[in-house]
């Protein structure tokens, strides 16, 4: 029973990666139509009404429940930051290489570990967080690359998304996560609609909305799967299969837009996910502790 809950486990969490991988091709292609910022407001939209229609009716106010109304705040402004850089990069890279870099987002966690919360970080560790970073240089290339200044912007992505990890996984302690997830959707669709003014423009024609549509629940579905993952199957187990995001990734990208990486952006891909798996398992072989993927 327990295995097959594992197997259950890993299977969402792999169908979330696809989620993903979806909202950010959806995104690149709708983002060439209409603002950045509209898009975002239709994910967030989305996300706070669907959550709210399936969580009320079986909660009540209790899914409203927290102990940390601030936190629930920053948490959803530093998600939906996240979702702003994301969706600018985006409109300036390949979907590929753009998930490739996110993935150092754990070894970010180990640096920021470090330096915020005084924790002991070996020598390996340090190899890999190095390694990983390698990595994202060879995929972004600042010099020589048609990527150029844009793809220092999921590098600060990592940073941002590093942040948001960590707060979430002292938020875990005492708040419910589909509650958590319930005030995200809020916090960055309130913030969004205050800023809708001044980038506000027709949308075009149906196809476009139907992109818009996708794009919300790509985001929405992507994360409730990740939820539900995680209570069937423990953070470390989930964790190597994280990187199938960069595979769907890169086919989507395929054959979406025709693009595939070349040998330098390969190997930097390679790099990332080396380092990032035997990170992961000496991490879960040392002391296991919550491995959470970087959100859209």
């Amino acid at each position: 029973m327990v295995h097959q809950r594992s197997l259950t486990g890993i299977g969402l969490a792999v169908a979330a990666t696809a989620c993903f991988a979806v909202l950010d091709t959806t995104v690149k292609t709708v983002g060439a139509v209409v603002s950045v910022l509209l898009v975002i407001w239709f994910r967030y939209l989305f996300h706070a009404l669907a959550m709210t229609a399936w969580l009320l009716p079986r909660r009540g106010r209790a899914a409203l429940r927290t102990a940390h109304p601030r936190f629930q705040l920053l948490r959803g402004v530093l998600l939906l930051s996240l979702s702003l850089l994301g969706f600018i990069a985006l409109q300036r890279m390949p979907v590929g290489e753009f998930t490739a870099i996110l993935m150092v987002t754990p070894l970010a966690v180990t640096l920021l570990g470090a330096t915020l919360l005084d924790e002991r970080v070996t020598a390996w560790q340090w190899l890999l967080v190095i390694g990983g970073f390698a990595g994202a240089l060879l995929v972004v290339r600042p010099v020589g690359s048609d990527i150029g200044w844009a793809g220092l912007l999921p590098l600060a992505m990592v940073f941002l998304a590093a942040c948001f990890q960590i707060l979430t996984a002292k938020m875990a302690r005492t708040e419910d996560p589909l509650t958590m997830h319930l005030y995200t959707g809020w916090v960055g669709a309130l913030v969004a609609s205050a800023l809708l003014p001044f980038v506000w423009q027709a949308i075009p024609d149906g196809r476009t909305l139907a992109l818009l549509v996708l794009v919300g629940v790509a985001g929405t579905v992507g994360h409730l799967l990740f939820i539900f993952a995680y209570q069937r199957a423990p953070a470390s187990t989930i964790a190597p299969y994280l990187y199938a995001q960069i595979a769907f990734a890169m086919l989507l990208g395929w054959v979406v837009f025709d693009h595939t990486p070349g040998s330098i952006e390969m190997t930097g891909i390679a790099l990332i996910v080396l380092c990032g798996a035997v990170s992961g398992w000496r991490t879960v072989r040392n002391r296991p502790v919550p491995i959470q993927p970087p959100e859209d």
